[in-house]
């Protein structure tokens, strides 16, 4: 003969039941992980030490001359900032090989011109749509994605970066305030006029 489970036992299984999920929701909202902490802060890290913001994060001048603009960090060349025109004979074997803009994220040289791009996770200007294998191919080949071209002067290619270096760096990219900011696509070298110089 079966024995009737007691009233009081069985509102404590139920209990428990619904309990965890709430115990795990209360978990996940407690924010991240400590290991996710720490590939954040390593890859926060490794943007630092490889001068990402030199090239990707528009300045504001101080006494002390151009610094990162904090308030659009890592967002690229500003949109809607034209470059000046280039005079003729500026660049090239008898002048200079490259000149950049005042926030240092254009560039102009022998390639044409170039733009440091939008790195925040910003999913209609930025990377916030990339996956992390798409961000590690194109670290890896120096390749633009979904323009297939390589990337452009000053850009490296990183292509000696560990799978961890790569994710902590994704990982902090896509941990950022994302910004609106649609950077230019880069301009091809303008053709001399006839009969000019190849410097020119």
């Amino acid at each position: 003969m079966r024995r009737a489970v007691p009233p009081r036992w069985l509102a404590m299984v139920l209990l428990g039941v619904i309990a965890l999920p709430a115990v795990a929701g209360a978990e996940s909202a407690s924010g991240p992980s400590e290991s996710s902490l720490a590939e954040t802060a390593e890859g926060e890290r490794l943007v630092h030490n490889m001068d990402c913001d030199v090239c990707h994060t528009p300045k504001v001048m101080t006494a002390a001359g151009p610094r990162p603009d904090t308030s659009r960090r890592l967002s690229g060349h500003p949109a809607g900032e034209e470059v000046p025109p280039l005079p003729g004979g500026v660049l090239g074997e008898d002048g200079w090989g490259g000149l950049f803009n005042h926030h240092l994220t254009a560039w102009v040289g022998p390639w044409g011109v170039s733009y440091g791009s939008n790195l925040t996770p910003d999913e209609e200007t930025g990377i916030g749509a990339w996956s992390e294998e798409t961000f590690v191919e194109s670290m890896r080949t120096g390749t633009h994605v979904g323009e297939l071209r390589p990337f452009l002067p000053p850009m490296p290619t990183y292509d000696r970066l560990t799978d961890a270096e790569l994710h902590a760096i994704f990982t902090y990219l896509q941990s950022i305030e994302p910004v609106s900011n649609e950077v230019p696509a880069p301009r091809p070298p303008v053709a001399p006029p006839a009969g000019a110089s190849s410097d020119h």
